[in-house]
């Protein structure tokens, strides 16, 4: 029996091939596997010695060659013997390729030309002539399987076990060719878009609801902050869990002072800023202590026991932040077991986000505008106070991150009321201000877009909302600003919309 082992990845390498010596295998191999297998004190043929042509180009061509890709390829079949047999050709009963690290090189920030040069080309093709063929030879392309293969070897090898060897080799190509697919693309939308998923080992127990299957996938090359949050505590993540953790993260980390943010079915139900996160908490949940139950928290500082021990008296499902302190997390464990508490991941996403449609997706940038981006029209005859101009930036971003049609009203650095995903304008408003109640009286309002009418205006005064904020660029903006001047409410446009679907 013969095996032919060429690896970027050396890990394990030699333990496996001292098993595979033992079970009475051949090695051939290339290049640097080649030194390392002889230093470890193995007996190995060098690829040359099988082809009987020299490697050539720098290393381009060594494997490319009839007597190693008809041992491959060639079936139990006896005509296929005949052939192997007058052409002197010896069977390759197991391959064990790993690729050259493109993705590796590509994630330094490499050169062009030294990203091209580690675009692996023999590898790919050994690996899917061994997978093709795979009912007569073993495909190995991960050190994680060495053991298992050895083992299947030594009690006998399954056709399962042999489907499931080339599943992850033809993968493992597919998405080695993806990722340098993307490198090469000339442009932010290509006409072929590849998209690679990574299960995460996660088991889900259902989707969003129980009669749905679910799984967890990440973005090859790609880091998330919940996705590979450490999950310190508490039950497994839900699916549930999991969008909504994603969307108070990605809100809260918006903020750049203390901040907490309390999440309800993707949508924000309680936001605040503070001097410290023990208050901000305290602040968030004040601002809807009816929706608070069963929410996802969020906080941008590190946890601490004070912290921690605010929580007490109130049922989440989730908290997430930048780090927690270990007397926070042994209160946690002890009071609050079932408390899912996580530590977000550093970011490594791409700019452009995809949106799943039946049969397809979405694509488009990011929505990443900060506040301090936008170029400012204030255009009413009263400008905000700069109080009012800290709560409607505050509010701006609570917007940006709610489900569209959405109406903010904040004070003091707190939302007070949150009108979510209506389809009217003015429907979102009115659920805004009778969420608030009294506390609307001062407030600030903020609008994802713009306002058709002048009626979010007068209901808004009518209140008490003091200043308002949105893009503008409605065919009545004269009509809204003309109201904004009758009711001495101080306006903003800021020209950018935020749309969230």
């Amino acid at each position: 029996m013969r095996t032919l082992l060429s690896v970027s990845n050396k890990t394990g390498l030699v333990e496996f091939a001292k098993g595979l010596v033992a079970l009475g295998f051949e090695l051939v191999s290339t290049g640097g596997t080649h030194k390392t297998l002889q230093a470890a004190g193995l007996a190995v043929t060098y690829v040359s010695e099988v082809t009987g042509f020299p490697e050539i180009l720098d290393g381009r061509v060594k494997t490319l060659h009839p007597r190693i890709h008809a041992g491959l390829l060639a079936t139990r079949s006896p005509e296929h013997e005949a052939q192997l047999q007058a052409l002197d050709i010896t069977r390759i009963d197991l391959l064990c390729v790993n690729l050259y690290p493109f993705q590796e090189t590509l994630a330094r920030g490499a050169s062009f030309e030294e990203c091209l040069e580690n675009i692996d080309i023999g590898g790919p093709a050994m690996l899917r002539a061994a997978a093709k063929n795979h009912e007569a030879v073993l495909p190995v392309c991960d050190p994680a399987d060495y053991p298992e293969v050895l083992q299947a070897l030594r009690t006998g090898v399954s056709s399962e076990f042999r489907r499931r060897l080339a599943y992850k080799a033809f993968a493992h190509t597919a998405v080695y060719d993806a990722a340098i697919a993307d490198f090469l693309a000339f442009e932010k939308f290509p006409q072929t878009q590849l998209l690679s998923l990574e299960r995460l080992p996660v088991e889900l127990r259902y989707g969003e609801n129980p009669h749905q299957e679910a799984a967890l996938y990440a973005l090859e090359g790609h880091r998330g902050p919940v996705l590979h949050a450490r999950v310190l505590a508490g039950k497994p993540m839900g699916f549930n869990n999991y969008a909504d953790a994603d969307a108070a993260w990605s809100l809260v980390t918006e903020l750049e002072l203390p901040a907490c943010v309390v999440v309800k079915h993707a949508n924000p139900c309680g936001v605040a800023l503070a001097d410290d996160p023990k208050t901000a908490w305290e602040r968030a949940r004040d601002a809807d202590t009816l929706s608070v139950f069963g929410g996802v928290v969020a906080l941008n500082r590190p946890v601490d026991l004070e912290t921690a021990v605010a929580m007490r008296g109130t049922f989440l499902e989730v908290l997430i932040a930048p780090e927690v302190s270990a007397e926070a997390l042994d209160w946690f464990r002890s009071k609050k077991p079932d408390l899912r508490v996580l530590v977000a991941a550093p970011e490594d996403a791409d700019s452009r986000e995809f949106r799943p449609l039946v049969g397809g997706f979405l694509a488009q940038d990011r929505d990443l505008r900060r506040w301090e981006e936008l170029h400012l029209s204030y255009v009413t005859e009263r400008i905000p106070t700069p109080q009012e101009l800290l709560d409607l930036k505050f509010a701006w971003y609570v917007g940006k991150h709610t489900r569209s049609n959405n109406v903010v009203l904040a004070k003091e650095g707190v939302t007070v009321g949150l009108g979510t995903g209506a389809v009217s304008r003015i429907w979102a408003a009115e659920r805004a201000l009778w969420n608030a109640g009294e506390k609307a009286r001062g407030a600030v309002l903020a609008s994802e877009a713009f306002f058709p009418f002048d009626d979010v205006v007068r209901a808004a005064a009518a209140a008490g909302v003091t200043a308002i904020v949105q893009p503008g660029g409605a065919k009545r903006d004269g009509e809204v600003i003309a109201a904004c001047n009758e009711l001495g409410v101080a306006m903003i446009f800021t020209g950018s919309r935020h749309f969230k679907h």
